[in-house]
């Protein structure tokens, strides 16, 4: 009887926030390596103190609703994280308000959740809730690898299209060169035959106007 497969084990998520241009952002991934790759950064946000892992009950309850997802809100705003969020108000007075230092919280925000936490008991997901979370992340995860594949198999299909015009216009060149090159070589032997009866033609003439002119003069005698 055949074995039967041994089902992959489901990764755990946990959240992870960063702030990057004008957005908070937050995801749940299995890792930072995946919750970095989702982002796009090109460096090691954790490893500079521009991200870290959050319990936020409200952020962790958004991005488990939506794995694998970047959700985000306006920089320095304590408003929930959407997939689609406006930019800040106040952008005309970002140069002359201090910035925010990446991965701490406002003081205002961070009492606001302190007190919010103490009142209300910290929702915890079940087992049941935690494998949806994770399978949902897993399945957009295929989802963005499946799209990588399509574009690369286009990228694949335009490559080879363009490498067989290239070797088609390539042989149509090859090809008339040839042919110009054996046409050019007839051409230069008609001219080398023509030279050569001009010259026999030049010869036969001369010695017959010698002789016609040697009968002329003894006509004249």
């Amino acid at each position: 009887m055949p074995k039967r497969a041994k089902s992959k084990p489901t990764r755990k998520l946990k959240t992870y926030q960063t702030s990057l241009g004008f957005y908070d952002q937050a995801i749940a991934a299995p890792s930072m390596k995946a919750a970095l790759e989702a982002w796009g950064a090109s460096s090691n946000l954790f490893h500079q103190g521009a991200a870290k892992e959050t319990d936020d009950p409200d952020i962790v309850a958004a991005t488990l609703a939506k794995p694998g997802i970047v959700l985000r809100r306006p920089v320095g705003s304590d408003g929930p994280f959407t997939e689609s969020a406006e930019l800040p108000t106040d952008l005309a007075e970002d140069d002359s308000r201090p910035k925010r230092k990446p991965g701490k919280r406002p003081a205002k925000t961070a009492n606001k959740t302190a007190n919010r936490t103490a009142k209300e008991p910290s929702r915890k997901l079940d087992e049941q809730a935690a494998r949806k979370a994770a399978a949902a992340f897993e399945k957009e995860e295929r989802r963005r690898e499946a799209a990588r594949r399509k574009e690369e198999a286009a990228r694949a299909k335009e490559r080879a299209r363009r490498d067989k015009a290239v070797a088609a216009a390539e042989a149509a060149l090859d090809k008339a060169r040839r042919e110009h090159e054996a046409k050019a070589e007839e051409i230069e032997a008609a001219r080398a035959a023509l030279e050569e009866r001009a010259e026999a033609e030049e010869t036969r003439w001369d010695k017959q106007r010698k002789t016609l002119e040697q009968a002329l003069r003894r006509a004249r005698e």
